[in-house]
């Protein structure tokens, strides 16, 4: 039995492609996505290189010194790939989104309206291209694996005669069902391809492999039972005011919106979804603004009116408009099930009522009058502490600063106490002397008391220490250059401090509660 014909788009690196677009990079150069330090996608520059799936970052690095490493974003994937299949969606009907960076649809409706299925798949390869996805193939076959097979193997385009998937397949190795484990057991088994395993008796592989080893061996035969189950395109749900004449007043504009807001609310709510990523774009006569606003629930309209007039009142990123508005544009970029949000059956307790609060004082004195600390990058443990208003998640370049290995920092675990300023202490030898260090690393004598008052007479017995740990900063700029040396000392009462010797003075940066 032969099935459905599909056809199918594959877009070569695509995690590679959608990491380049998320960080403002060129994909021409040698790239690596990673996922818990092994590679899962890589640039055609990376792999002349040597660079290989599967590799180990340190590995990869080593065949590529100018290997590019970028996080793997599942979400971003997903949410770049949407504007792709709305394209091709524009012009053929019926897709579905496989997985990011794959799509497939019914060939018969498009090779009918286009005159064949090898212009229609031509058209597909152009269609991507006008999107930005260069270099994508496109496999005709019957059946998603078998077209999914053919995209693999096209240039850029390959179709498989009606009735042709099981010799198509016959010769493919058996790692082509995407099944590690069952492919080595194959091969242990001396089964190498496709052929092989589709001539095993079904009953026979299912007693052995179970249901997906059978499902696996109808794929192998060229007999795919699935069919292309296409999406609904989503309806655009957003909300917008157009303002004739332009107004030049926060609260007017606010008031203005009030009612376009509760209504994309409930719109949403219709559709038992719930926003919780805001895009508000203001336009005016000459400029227009445009912001997107996180929440850490979901957005409800008088929510929607705060960051309509937090954006306009402007903040410390220099947003807001400097003349009249004249439209007001909400664009709901991230929802979810209203579901994953309903409080619980005797409401969401604490958490609700810290919401409310820290909500209330939000709309009362500002956006940024509200924040929570994270981490961010940084030799010096004060410099880690990176404040974000309420509600927002971290920036993309926060989380990268804070990825980076920052080479002199301090190791895990960190101390609980950070003083926001560090205090002068000091710390002394056995005869009284202030310890010093020379050029060379070495200490004038061991620490064997320190003040935390920085007055000898407060002096308190060092019982233990360790150190010292290095940490040049900017050694490239002889006028920025610190070196500073870290020492963990314990005193006769137990606390344990983190000292630090810079430029001839001693202070205490944190302390280990």
């Amino acid at each position: 039995m032969n099935g459905v014909r599909t056809m199918l788009a594959w877009c070569p690196d695509w995690p590679v492609l959608a990491a380049c677009r998320e960080h403002d990079m060129d994909p021409e150069v040698a790239v690596a996505v990673v996922d818990k330090q092994r590679v899962t996608a890589c640039s055609p520059l990376a792999r002349v290189e040597g660079v290989r799936r599967g590799m180990r970052v340190r590995e990869a690095q080593a065949r590529c010194t100018g290997l590019v490493v970028l996080p793997y974003e599942p979400s971003v994937d997903s949410r770049l790939f949407e504007p792709v299949v709305a394209g091709v969606e524009a012009s053929m009907a019926g897709v579905q989104p496989v997985r990011p960076g794959v799509l497939a649809m019914r060939a018969r409706g498009p090779a009918r309206y286009y005159g064949g299925e090898l212009a229609a798949a031509r058209l597909l390869v152009g269609r991507l291209a006008e999107l930005g996805v260069d270099g994508a193939r496109v496999g005709i076959a019957d059946g998603p694996f078998a077209a999914e097979q053919a995209a693999r193997r096209a240039e850029p385009v390959l179709i498989v005669p009606e009735g042709g998937s099981a010799r198509f397949l016959a010769p493919l190795p058996v790692e082509a069902l995407g099944d590690g484990d069952l492919a080595a057991l194959l091969r242990k088994l001396g089964v190498t391809d496709l052929a092989g395993f589709a001539s095993l008796s079904p009953d026979a592989v299912r007693d052995r492999f179970g249901a997906a080893g059978a499902m696996a061996h109808v794929l192998a035969a060229g007999a795919d039972p699935r069919g292309v189950a296409a999406r609904t395109p989503p309806r655009e749900v957003v909300a917008q005011v157009d303002f004739e004449p332009a107004l030049d007043r926060v609260d007017q504009v606010a008031f203005g919106i009030r009612a376009a807001a509760d209504a994309l609310v409930d719109e949403l709510f219709e559709h038992h979804l719930a926003c919780t990523e805001l895009r508000v774009i203001a336009h005016s006569a000459d400029e227009t603004v445009e912001r997107t606003w996180l929440h850490p629930r979901w957005f409800s309209g008088a929510d929607m009116v705060d960051r309509v007039r937090w954006q306009l009142q402007g903040d410390s990123t220099g947003s807001g408009l400097k003349s009249g508005v004249t439209r007001i544009r909400l664009e709901p970029e991230v929802v979810d099930a209203i579901g994953h949000h309903e409080a619980g059956l005797w409401g969401n307790g604490p958490d609700e009522g810290v919401h409310h609060g820290l909500s209330r004082v939000q709309g009362m004195l500002g956006h940024e009058a509200v924040v929570t600390p994270v981490l961010g990058g940084g030799r010096r443990l004060a410099e880690r502490q990176v404040f974000v208003p309420w509600g927002d998640r971290a920036s993309t370049e926060l989380s990268d600063r804070h990825a980076r290995p920052w080479p002199g920092s301090l190791p895990e675990p960190p101390p609980a106490t950070v003083f926001p300023e560090p205090r002068a202490v000091v710390v002394v030898a056995e005869d009284g002397t202030v310890v010093t260090i020379d050029e060379r690393g070495t200490l004038s004598a061991p620490p064997a008391a320190f003040s935390i008052t920085g007055r000898r007479q407060d002096a308190r017995r060092v019982t233990g220490w360790a150190g010292p740990w290095p940490a040049a900063e900017r050694w490239w700029d002889a006028a920025a250059a610190r070196l500073a040396y870290r020492f963990q000392l314990v005193d006769a009462s137990g606390d344990a401090w983190l000292l630090v010797l810079a430029d001839g003075a001693w202070v205490a940066e944190a302390r280990y509660d």
